[in-house]
């Protein structure tokens, strides 16, 4: 049955538009993930204006091929100049620059491009055989069941996109504050409209566009008379018999972790190579290598990084909860194309799930080659002055809220939040739960309202289901550890104080 419905999926993706929209995706991925400071978050809220009169297929494509390029990309930066192009190749550049300064960069590199095709392939496999048994399971959801996933995935990104919990549910509680603007859902009332322009709530697109496209041009103009980063022409990759001897067991474990953790709401790349370096560093023979040199930690942390785009990609297909920042985005290319994700995706309309699936193996072998063919290009991309990166952003800004209505009014939505989303970001308050909230806001709201006006308005109707109970219970628990684990802190730091 699943290979029937993967080579349904295969058939829609072998097409010319869709292949078109692959390669540009992988293209569009590598140039921003070379570039440090932008993100695919950033490229894929540019470029989902640009997919309103493309076919659902070949739009997905695209979004899901710059997801993944610029996952590998971000390596490039980070081993040659120790500048990791994205937040998650961080941990990349502990071992890969080091080795780019004894002059063993194309190793590095190699390894690099490698270790992502590793990571992203069997990423790609646990996809789709797990999401296919999760949208199982969650076809039997009803109200009190998406409610509380609905809370559960806002409690966990409100955790997790910040290291201080307070910021996290500041960015939740601003984000359902706006989506309240508009009709109500259930009685048709209207709310803190202050124009009729409003009347259909705040516009998706812009708000997007404005957190994370827009908002970094501000950073950009703050920077852009800082030097960019010195590093020799790029060398050659270097392919030997061998380069992976001894790593079988890290490549697996790192690209198991990596999906695993990507499969959390909120926790994302970062987290994923983050833990599958630590986790590698610990049961290493030679842990004090790490952070010199090391090849293992280029492997950890690249099979981790790229495994855990795939593991984004589950809980968005399936229950309709974005796994990162990233797939919070897709989430509003696919609203645009009239596609609700969730669990009823894969009994409507299977075909197109498993076109993703598809698209990312067929993806995989030229985003390999683009990488190891272009390397020199690039690390040639790097050197673009940071003045005509936030010109050229600015005007694709202005140009895709625009193109949203064909009017101004989404274009000052766009820079308000553009303002917005600066602001926040200087506090360190990451826009994923703004973005978060303002995509599962109307679920949480509905469903809540559905389920008490069935249940006579006793809230204890939630505890009836035991999914919904499990869920609501695990949200409480996510919540609530960081306060108990900083509590429990102190009581250690106080009794050690004593002795």
């Amino acid at each position: 049955m699943i290979l029937e419905q993967f080579f349904g999926g295969l058939d829609l993706v072998l097409t010319t538009n869709s292949m078109a929209a692959l390669f540009i995706g992988i293209l569009i991925g590598y140039f921003v993930g070379a570039i440090p400071g932008l993100t695919s978050s950033i490229a894929l809220a540019v470029i989902i204006p640009f997919t309103f009169h493309m076919e659902p297929v070949p739009a997905i494509v695209l979004m899901v091929s710059i997801y993944m390029a610029s996952e590998y990309s971000g390596a490039i930066p980070a081993i040659l100049a120790n500048a990791p192009g994205t937040p998650a190749a961080a941990p990349t550049a502990f071992d890969g620059y080091p080795m780019r300064l004894r002059g063993e960069a194309g190793k590095a590199l190699t390894l690099s491009i490698l270790s992502s095709g590793f990571g992203s392939l069997v990423g790609t496999i646990f996809l789709i055989f797990t999401a296919v048994w999760i949208a199982k399971i969650a076809i039997v959801f009803g109200p009190a069941e998406y409610f509380s996933l609905a809370v559960l995935g806002l409690s966990l990104v409100g955790v997790l996109a910040s290291g201080i919990v307070l910021k996290g549910f500041i960015g939740l509680l601003f984000g359902l504050l706006i989506a309240t603007i508009g009709l109500d859902p259930i009685s048709g009332n209207t709310r803190f409209n202050f124009t009729s322009d409003l009347m259909s709530g705040v516009p998706l697109l812009p708000a997007l566009i404005g957190l994370f496209a827009f908002s970094e041009v501000f950073f950009m103009l703050e920077t852009m008379h800082k030097k960019p980063p010195e590093m020799k022409e790029a060398p050659k990759i270097t392919m030997t018999f061998g380069l992976f001897r001894g790593m079988g067991f890290n490549l697996g474990r790192s690209s198991v972790i990596g999906y695993v953790v990507g499969v959390v709401p909120g926790a994302g790349a970062t987290i994923a190579a983050l833990t599958s370096y630590a986790e590698a560093k610990r049961v290493a023979k030679d842990p004090e290598t790490y952070g010199t040199g090391n090849p293992n930690g280029i492997v950890a942390s690249e099979c981790a990084n790229n495994a855990a785009v795939a593991g984004a990609l589950a809980p968005l297909l399936t229950l309709g909860i974005p796994g990162s920042a990233s797939t919070a985005i897709m989430i509003g290319g696919l609203l645009i194309q009239g596609i609700q994700p969730g669990p009823m995706l894969f009994v409507e309309n299977p075909d197109f799930p498993f076109a993703i699936f598809a698209s990312l193996l067929v993806g995989l072998p030229i985003m390999m080659a683009v990488g190891l063919l272009g390397v020199r290009l690039w690390v040639k991309i790097t050197l673009i002055p940071i003045g005509a990166l936030a010109t050229g952003i600015t005007a694709i800004c202005i140009l895709g809220a625009y193109s949203n209505e064909n009017s101004m009014y989404p274009v000052w939505i766009m820079v308000g939040f553009g303002i917005s989303g600066y602001l926040m970001r200087k506090a360190e308050i990451h826009p994923a739960p703004i973005v978060l909230a303002l995509v599962l806001a109307s679920m949480m709201e509905t469903n809540f309202r559905r389920v008490l006006m069935g249940g006579g308005g006793d809230p204890m109707v939630f505890l009836t289901s035991p999914i919904s109970a499990g869920m609501l219970i695990v949200a409480a628990l996510v919540v609530t550890s960081p306060l108990i684990r900083k509590f429990t802190d102190r009581r250690r730091a106080r009794k050690t104080a004593n002795v």
